[in-house]
């Protein structure tokens, strides 16, 4: 885990918290209703995360089931930690995403949306599942958009066993939804070690440019377009361009 991922995270939840006044949460039977629009085929937890202390407020021990962990060893930066390193500036730039759209909101719309995401985690005995994160919010007022949320980890490492993370906000009670969100990609996503021009040449190549195209473009020789191209072949395991752009696609590369 790169040292400042949990850093960066708090800084992006705070910007759902305006005011230091903190209320007693009274959120029992809002939670149990709560629970029943969640999506859970597979083993699942559900957990209530403080906003404002970037902290659980509560874990349910089938953590231990999903990853493996114990409730005692189980904390934010801990569990942040073991986010696959690919998908921890998905899940940066998901949680960036969701800031924006929860302080756009009215008050009103606020409890009527779930935000939806996937992404893969480590478990204890090194293994790494994908799990669905769902989450809303269960305390919030009129200065804070959100004091605390009801989240789920369902496993679905069976319905999903590639592909990069995707982002929904699903409308409750009537509110629209909108699926497969594209974000901004303000904290860097993984390309497989590629460098800079690589992965311009990648997305000239998925738009269709000949390598005598690309070397134009770039002001490059050809047989440097071409030595690119097997650069990106090698890095990414790809046996051809064919199977590189279907590897892209499904990586959310291009």
């Amino acid at each position: 885990m790169k040292p400042d991922l949990y850093k960066e995270a708090s800084k992006i939840w705070q910007q759902l918290t305006n005011s230091t006044r903190e209320e007693e949460l009274k959120f029992e039977l809002d939670v149990y209703r709560k629970l029943l629009s969640f999506f859970m085929i597979g083993d699942y937890y559900y957990y209530i995360f403080n906003i404002k202390k970037a902290a659980f407020d509560f874990v349910s021990a089938e953590i231990t089931n999903v990853l493996g962990y114990s409730l005692e060893e189980m904390n934010v930066p801990f569990f942040i930690s073991k986010i696959h390193p690919d998908d921890q500036p998905w899940f940066l730039n998901f949680e960036n995403k969701a800031s924006q759209f929860f302080n756009a909101l009215s008050f009103e719309q606020i409890p009527n949306y779930k935000v939806s995401y996937d992404y893969r985690v480590q478990k204890k005995n090194g293994d790494y599942i994908r799990i669905l994160q769902q989450v809303v919010t269960i305390q919030y007022d009129k200065e804070n958009p959100v004091l605390r949320t009801l989240g789920i980890h369902t496993d679905i490492s069976h319905l999903k066993k590639e592909g990069h993370p995707v982002l929904s906000f699903i409308g409750l009670n009537g509110e629209p939804s909108y699926m497969d969100v594209k974000v901004e990609q303000c904290f860097n996503v993984s390309y497989s070690g590629m460098t800079k021009r690589e992965y311009q040449i990648l997305h000239k190549l998925a738009e269709g440019k000949s390598s005598e195209e690309i070397s134009k473009l770039f002001f490059i020789s050809k047989a440097t377009v071409k030595t690119h191209r097997k650069n990106i072949l090698k890095k990414t395991g790809c046996v051809n361009t064919v199977e590189l752009m279907s590897v892209a696609v499904k990586n959310g590369w291009i």
